[in-house]
């Protein structure tokens, strides 16, 4: 029986809603359209077996035609996958390259990659390069310990005595508003010459240290003037260990003062805004200057902390925080009467830079009420401190509280939790001015092995939140040779510009003694560390003959990457460190789980493994199988991998001693030849070492062809490899053009194109002109429809790329067209290999012309079928475009063809954006599954600034009441908004200041951020299917079917007569993101392991240097004066800083 001609508000029988399963098939659960986490709503599909179907696809629209029956549309794909097979044959030239790739066999030779071998090759040159690093550092530290301690402290010592480079002066004397800042120490200023150095991406001095001094240290203080007379000895050990290794880059000493001596000389790099650079900030000198840290911060929010005190905890907490590494855990909680955490985090977390963050968030929402209970606040860190059931440091351990005072010293709680051995300790810190008495605060640091600080204001803060490294410092100093241990750091980018490095740090210590049978110095001096940039490290490891597919990775004990081709940040920050987690670089799955985990335990392995992996364009997913080969690299932190495919497993390696064939071959690399022989993009490698790199692959190709007319491919200064290779694919490409491309007609088939691409680095396009609009990525390696064929199975169709916010396809000249390639598969003996792809490049308005005549009734070439009124004709995809939509779609859902005139401009754009309703359903039904993923390496655009005219969070706000009560001017309400007055014109771009900006960043400089990816691929089915989208008055007929040999899914559906039924759109395109839930991923963290050593205890530590400070209790006369100030105008006299700390650490 007929289905009745369907229109705009008509329905569909009853027996054809029912959502009843139907026989012999189990239902497919649909999603509840009012629960949130069955994602976007989606339109009921009835999925029918083909004999039930048969019976309803009669047709809407008119009585004569009818919905094609699934044979008629299985025919249609036959006739597809033949012609695009007749095509690839008869142009692609696979089985020819194959042949001529057997008739030269004697050009070349295959090698073998054997993992186990190369790996460990690899992790051995990698344990060389470091080991030469950690020799030079142990020189250097030895030295600083032994200039240091026959080194006579100066009390008098004056700036004019001491001579030095200032890596700052040009920059603070070409400063207009600098003009009064600190001119004496100008005149004891190197001025030096330099000279670029392209090893360091930089302009360098050989014969000098340079120094740099944090902005908010006076230069001229006697403790840094000593510091400088005792490190200019450095001088000589930096140059005698480049003469020993002459690839050193970067060699530092970081001072725990702050003063950083650095060689090769070079200019510091000055922001444009303040400079907030301090070593003892970097992630280097943190991980050298203490073992890692179980740290609880609580925070008093009673109702006496108001105005500038809260804000000075907020930003005191802040700056805490940047003091932690990734080996460090950490939780932040208030207390008034109670104690609870800051943010949904209920236990140690690992200091990462994604925990900070939340931290830092939640951390500004504090508000202050209620009285102080010390008691709530420490029993609450204890808590967390003796938590074992979860991962933490296990190492040192502290609690760190902030508050403006108070009486109790809960000497209970400590009893209790603490005492006797007293392994935790406690540093207190008094935040802003206040006439409370501190000895509290004192005593509680000092019975528990901790330190004491006062921060008054803002200019306090960054001194004193470090500070207490230099306690944590003293059981290493105390074990002496024992914690002299080199560590490796995680990747960061370095401050000088050297790029992506890791540093390896060793610690300095004070070997001085007060006097004859005195106790040893406990002061760490500081930390010396030396650069190591990545790219040097991967110069170290095979790349092409690893294949397109194959690499080298190695991760740390957090399982972060220090090598991985996708390791790519887009923007860094150089105050943090860029940790790309292993299971985010790739797509994570249980195996990977399980070789990361076996990595981070130092053990050797291999696995074969099926997983999916992400196509270079970010458009596609595909499931591979993978080699993973794994071992440690000794003497350090890192374990190194390498990923194969199975047909990586050999490659080819060119023997071409016949020089006349070698100056036969590379003539088809002149342009001249590329008229008659296709054009030929060679990739940009480093072929020789005098080779000019350009970004322009026809100049590349020119200073190549020159460099060529001066050496041979057998120089010493070339790669041989590289070079034999490049110049027989040269050769081998040209016999391809000469046996199958010269003599076919192109045009014939609507092809714009055809091309081969090869290991080796060539691609030849022929003819010549289509090398005009070739947008593919003239290095075979990073071009992604290489990659994929190689990965693939038969023909990979790749559309133009569309971004859905641009214009659609401009199709004037024919010169649009979809690339169709496919890897040639080589068998020599029992050893299979893929050394090359070919394909051709599709005419799209002529093959979509095609599309139709293919998927329809024609009985003959030239003649469309004609179906009388008096009888029954199916619709095909040619004469009734108008009622019938048929497409090919990839196996990643974008547009490949369509019948619709109109759509062909759509072609490479996600197929929800063409057809939402028709996407959704095909998704429902399984031939498409979706993969999502974060990007953590992501840029994005700065938000633009909110209104800034509103007062500023937590201000407290007299009434006039207050004014007029005495008693409220002598209240620790009044003493506080007069601080926030004050210091607020003093220092209130301080407050406001990005730290990228006033590292110097432009104001429009991009920042990192979590994009959101989502990708989606072929499901399991492979059959043809028939099936309805249930859309109520809008119900559509479908039919869908995988084309054999190909990554293309052929769709025939009924035009969409109405819009009544708008479908969740599937989204495809990169999205800003959070990134996972924190709060949850916390609850089951990544496996990782610590360093292997702890140093948190030595009997011998001497506690009594605890910190000091004096508490300034302001009288009626001091506030009224202020005010008088503040009403008038006058500029006030800021408050002097306290570093109580420093004031201990002679020299």
């Amino acid at each position: 029986m007929a289905v009745p001609a369907r229109t705009c508000g008509a329905s569909w029988p009853g027996p054809v809603r029912t959502a009843r399963p139907w026989p012999g098939r189990g239902p497919r659960p649909f999603p509840d359209p009012r629960d949130p986490a069955s994602g976007p709503a989606r339109p009921l599909l009835l999925l029918l077996p083909p004999l039930l179907l048969l019976p309803l696809l009669t047709a809407p629209g008119a009585s004569a035609y009818s919905f094609p029956q699934q044979h008629t549309m299985q025919h249609w794909a036959r006739r597809l996958e033949q012609e695009i097979d007749g095509v690839m044959r008869i142009f692609g030239g696979v089985q020819q390259l194959r042949e001529i790739y057997k008739d030269n066999r004697n050009l070349f030779e295959v090698q073998e990659n054997e993992p186990q071998k190369l790996v460990e090759k690899v992790a051995g040159d990698i344990e060389s390069l470091l080991d030469r690093k950690v020799q030079a550092l142990k020189r250097l530290a030895d030295a600083a310990e032994n200039f240091q301690k026959a080194h006579r402290w100066q009390d008098n010592i004056k700036e004019e005595d001491i001579i030095y480079y200032d890596a700052k002066a040009d920059a603070e004397l070409d400063d207009p508003e600098g003009e009064d800042v600190e001119r004496g120490s100008k005149t004891s200023t190197l001025r030096l010459d330099f000279m670029e150095d392209p090893n360091f991406k930089n302009k360098v001095n050989y014969s000098y240290t340079a120094v740099q001094i944090p902005t908010d240290i006076y230069k001229g203080s006697t403790v840094i003037l000593n510091e400088l007379n005792w490190t200019e000895a450095l001088e000589n050990v930096f140059i005698e260990n480049r003469r020993q290794d002459p690839t050193l880059l970067w060699q530092v000493f970081g001072s725990a003062t702050g003063v950083t001596r650095y060689y090769p000389a070079t200019p510091w790099r000055a922001p444009k805004k303040i400079d907030l650079y301090d070593v003892r900030r970097r992630p280097w000198y943190i991980q050298g200057a203490s073992s890692p840290k179980d740290m609880v911060i609580i925070v008093d929010v009673s109702g006496s902390v108001s105005g500038l005190t809260l804000k000075l905890m907020k930003t005191s907490v802040c700056e805490m925080l940047d003091t932690l590494s990734d080996d460090d855990y950490v939780n932040v909680a208030s207390f008034n009467e109670k104690a609870q955490p800051v943010s949904c985090f209920t236990h140690l977390v690992q200091a990462n830079v994604r925990n900070k963050k939340v931290f830092k968030e939640a951390v500004q929402g504090m508000v202050a009420k209620g009285t102080t209970g010390y008691k709530a606040g420490f029993e609450y860190a204890f808590d967390q401190l003796q938590n074992s059931n979860i991962t933490r440091a296990n190492c040192n351990k502290m609690i760190m509280m902030f508050t403006d005072g108070g009486e109790d010293r809960v000497q209970d709680v400590f009893e209790k939790y603490n005492w006797p051995n007293r392994t935790v300790r406690v540093f207190t810190f008094s935040v802003g001015q206040h006439n409370y008495d501190v000895t509290p605060l004192q005593w509680m640091a000092c019975t528990n092995k901790g330190y004491y600080f006062e921060i008054p204001s803002i200019g306090a803060i960054r001194i004193n939140t470090q500070e207490y490294l230099d306690v944590l410092g003293r059981p290493m100093v105390l074990a002496g040779k024992e914690a002299k241990q080199v560590q490796w750091t995680n990747v960061y980018e370095d401050a000088l510009g050297l790029g992506l490095v890791v540093t390896g740090t060793l610690p300095v210590f004070n070997l001085t003694q007060d006097g004859p049978g005195e106790k040893k110095n406990q002061l760490i001096l500081g930390v010396m560390g030396i650069d190591v940039a990545l790219n040097d490290i991967k110069r170290l490891t095979p790349n092409y003959t690893l294949g397109a597919n194959g690499y080298v990775f190695a991760i740390d004990l957090n399982g972060y990457v220090l090598l991985h081709p996708n390791l790519k940040p887009q923007t860094t920050n150089f105050r943090e460190p860029v940790t790309l987690d292993f299971l985010d670089a790739e797509l994570e799955d249980e195996n990977k789980e399980e070789i990361r985990r076996s990595m981070i335990d130092g053990n050797k392995g291999h696995k074969q493994i099926r997983t999916l992996v992400k196509s270079l364009d970010e458009r596609y997913i595909d499931e591979v199988i993978r080699n993973y080969t794994w071992v440690p690299i000794r003497s350090t932190n890192y374990s190194l991998g390498l990923v194969l495919p199975p047909y990586s497993t050999f490659y080819l390696q060119a023997n071409l001693s016949d020089q006349i064939l070698q100056v036969k071959y590379f003539e088809f690399l002149l342009p001249s030849s590329f008229e008659s022989e296709g054009h030929v993009f060679i990739a940009p490698r480093e072929y020789c070492k005098d080779l000019n790199v350009s970004d322009n692959n026809t100049e590349f190709l020119k200073n190549f062809i020159e460099l060529m007319e001066k050496v041979t491919p057998d120089s010493k200064q070339c790669n041989n490899f590289l070079l034999h290779n490049l110049i027989l694919d040269t050769g081998i490409t040209q016999q391809l053009v000469e046996r199958v491309w010269r003599d076919q007609d192109l045009n014939t088939y609507s092809l714009l194109a055809v091309f081969a691409a090869t290991d080796g680095g060539i691609t030849r396009v022929f003819p010549n002109k289509a090398a005009e609009d070739w947008t593919e990525n003239p290095e075979p390696f990073n071009a992604s429809f290489y990659r994929r064929s190689l990965d693939n199975h038969g023909y990979v169709f790749k559309p133009p790329h569309q971004d859905s916010l641009l214009r659609p396809l401009e199709l004037e000249n024919d010169t649009v067209g979809v690339l169709v390639s496919t890897a040639v598969e080589l068998s020599l003996g029992r050893r299979t290999l893929r050394p090359a792809v070919v394909g051709v490049k599709l005419d799209l308005e002529a093959w979509a012309e095609k599309f139709k005549v293919l998927a329809s009734n024609r009985t003959h070439q030239d003649q469309p079928q004609k179906c009388g009124p008096s009888s029954h004709c199916e619709m095909d995809c040619e004469v009734n475009n108008e009622d019938l939509l048929c497409v090919l779609i990839d196996d990643g859902g974008f547009l490949i063809l369509s019948n619709q005139n109109h759509q062909w401009d759509q072609v490479g754009r996600f197929f929800s954006e063409v057809d939402a309703n028709l996407m959704l359903a095909l998704y429902n039904n399984s031939f498409y599954t979706r993969k999502e993923s974060y990007d953590y390496q992501a840029a994005c655009a700065p938000q633009p600034p909110g209104n800034l005219g509103a007062a500023p969070r937590g201000v407290f706000v007299p009434t006039i009441a207050d004014f007029l009560n005495l008693a409220w001017w002598t209240s620790a309400a009044a003493w506080s908004l007069f601080q926030q007055l004050l210091y607020g014109l003093i220092y209130h771009s301080w407050f406001q200041a990005d730290p990228a900006e006033a590292e110097g960043s432009p104001e429009t400089r991009e920042s990192s951020c979590v994009m959101k990816q989502t990708q989606y691929y072929f499901g399991s089915v492979n059959a043809s299917y028939n099936a309805i989208i249930d859309c109520g008055n809008c119900s559509r007929l479908f039919h869908a079917q995988r084309l054999t040999n190909t990554n293309l899914l052929f769709v025939v559906a009924e035009k969409p007569l109405c819009s009544q039924c708008e479908a969740g759109r599937l989204l495809q395109k990169e999205t800003h993101s959070d990134g996972p839930e924190q709060c949850e991923l916390v609850q089951r963290p990544r496996y990782r392991r610590g360093p292997h050593i702890c140093f948190d205890y030595n009997a011998t530590e001497d506690t009594s240097d605890c910190g000091r400070g004096a508490s300034f209790p302001p009288s009626l006369g001091v506030l009224v004066s202020l005010q008088l100030l503040l009403l008038l105008g006058l500029p006030p006299r800021p408050q002097p800083q306290v570093h109580s700390f420093a004031a201990s650490r002679r020299l």
